[in-house]
């Protein structure tokens, strides 16, 4: 079964300084029927203008991702880490027992776009952490690659949940095929392009979630790029 949640039916925030499309209900964006999807809490597509961004705030229990698609995120938080991420990079903070963070845009030239995920934990209270890897465009092509897992492999970062987060870049006219076991889930977020998922049409913006299935066949109608989370 594949349910889709269209680009154009996502919550809006317009702060300004940021532009922000909500998957699921969000801060003062509330919809009873997109809460979250098994342990996916937030997914969120946010524009940041040149030179703004999110200032010094906390978290707490929380695995936050952040997906960087076009321009530069900076990152400082309470752990003494900082850091500049570019297009295709990836970052992990355990929020855990508690941490405070900035995420801002460091250029005065180009807007930052990035997609922010909250993903629940397995457990409450665990120790603060940071991670990041860079990623390129060249080690997503034609491949699902796996950004984050509990069981990471190969340069992927560990994420205290049962969930495996992958990217693709799929030239058009090419596909990926991803193997679903039996009692997993699955969310397909499409960052740009256009695609089919097991034949079902989806657009930047666009997600899609998935049980049931027992393959997701994910195939590129114009160049595209998208995250695949398997979940418990």
């Amino acid at each position: 079964m594949i349910t889709i949640r269209r680009s154009d039916d996502r919550g809006y925030t317009n702060l300004g300084w940021l532009d922000s499309q909500h998957t699921f209900s969000f801060g003062d964006y509330f919809d009873p029927d997109h809460q979250g999807f098994r342990a996916l809490r937030v997914i969120n597509e946010d524009r940041v203008r040149q030179g703004a961004g999110f200032g010094i705030h906390g978290h707490r229990d929380m695995e936050i991702v952040s997906y960087v698609l076009s321009g530069s995120l900076a990152h400082e938080d309470s752990l003494g880490n900082r850091s500049i991420l570019a297009a295709g990079d990836v970052q992990r903070m355990t929020a855990g027992s508690g941490v405070r963070h900035s995420e801002s845009n460091p250029s005065l030239v180009e807007p930052a776009h990035f997609i922010q995920i909250w993903i629940l934990p397995e457990r409450e209270g665990l120790e603060p952490s940071y991670a990041e890897a860079h990623v390129s465009d060249a080690d997503k092509r034609g491949r699902l690659l796996a950004l984050a897992s509990r069981r990471p492999q190969n340069g992927a970062l560990e994420i205290h949940q049962d969930v495996d987060l992958y990217a693709t870049i799929l030239d058009s006219g090419t596909s990926v095929r991803h193997e679903m076991h039996p009692g997993r889930h699955a969310w397909v977020q499409v960052v740009r392009g256009e695609l089919t998922i097991n034949e079902q049409k989806l657009a930047g913006g666009d997600g899609a979630a998935v049980s049931r299935e027992s393959a997701l066949v994910l195939a590129a109608k114009t160049e595209a790029e998208l995250l695949l989370f398997d979940l418990a």
